[in-house]
């Protein structure tokens, strides 16, 4: 139940920041709650595999290069949902500050924890 709970709420997230954001396209909420549970996925399998992969870089940029790898995961969510559509690099790496940002201040907010 808590699973469902946090992919509802990252799906309006999502609906409500591309609202707000030029450069994010969201058709509709199904797509929304697509978007949810690929960017769960992709954080689940793929981002350790790049953050194992650019530890030097990241040591070395003292983190700062996780933004980067959360703006990729975007990006490779663009490319794997219909109906979601990112304009640039630049607009998925605010759109994933945003979205990790409102996530925290929500889940503060709910009493949901990690």
């Amino acid at each position: 139940m808590k699973l469902l709970l946090r992919i509802l709420i990252t799906a309006l997230l999502v609906m409500a920041i591309s609202y707000l954001m030029k450069g994010i396209v969201v058709d509709q909420f199904t797509t929304a709650l697509t978007v949810a549970i690929v960017l769960g996925l992709l954080n689940f399998f793929v981002k350790p595999v790049l953050v194992l992969l650019t530890l030097p870089v990241t040591f070395f940029t003292l983190g700062l290069f996780l933004l980067v790898i959360n703006a990729v995961i975007i990006m490779l969510c663009d490319h794997f949902v219909d109906g979601f559509d990112v304009s640039s690099f630049w607009t998925a790496l605010f759109f994933s500050v945003i979205l990790s940002l409102s996530q925290s201040l929500v889940y503060q907010l709910t009493g949901e924890s990690k």
